[in-house]
């Protein structure tokens, strides 16, 4: 049953802001805990999805330096795009049905670890097959997807709670 006074406009402002810092701690997590070698990180999997469909190297290795590190601009707009996208989509769909929120954020967290790493990359040929994946990407992977997720719905529930409250 959908709640009686929805605000999309809250529930996507929630979500972007979710996406935004979750996707800043999936990004702390990857420095924990690489999910890949640093040899296939050479081209990682947003610069070699963007590859696949025609965008040059020279703009997917693009950088930015900042205190002397060259840093992956490209990369880091797919992540957050991919992060944003995706904390919107579940904010505006727990908002609107908070029974999905039952078996925790974590599960949608684990869906699209698995939707993607395991089936639609593989599938396109951007990441290896399951199978031939190491351990330590599933691992960090599964961990990092879960507390992306965990972050986005605490980080969007508290904000469109704020935006919401007594109206």
């Amino acid at each position: 049953m959908a709640t009686k006074n929805f605000n999309h406009r809250a529930a996507v402002i929630a979500g972007v802001t979710g996406g935004v810092i979750s996707g800043l701690v999936k990004l702390g997590w990857e420095n924990i805990l690489p999910p890949r070698t640093a040899a296939r990180d050479a081209t990682n999997p947003p610069q070699k999805l963007l590859e696949q469909v025609g965008v040059p190297a020279s703009v997917t290795h693009a950088t930015y330096s900042y205190s002397g590190h060259d840093l992956p601009a490209v990369s880091y707009m797919m992540h957050f795009g991919f992060s944003t996208t995706f904390a919107v989509a579940y904010s505006l769909w727990a908002r609107k049905h908070p029974q999905v929120k039952a078996g925790s954020s974590a599960l949608f967290g684990l869906g699209i670890f698995g939707t993607f790493h395991h089936a639609i990359l593989p599938a396109l040929g951007t990441v290896p097959s399951a199978k031939e994946q190491p351990a330590e990407e599933h691992i960090s992977e599964a961990i990092g997807h879960v507390l992306w997720m965990w972050t986005a719905d605490w980080v969007s529930a508290t904000v469109y709670d704020r935006l919401t409250r007594n109206k």
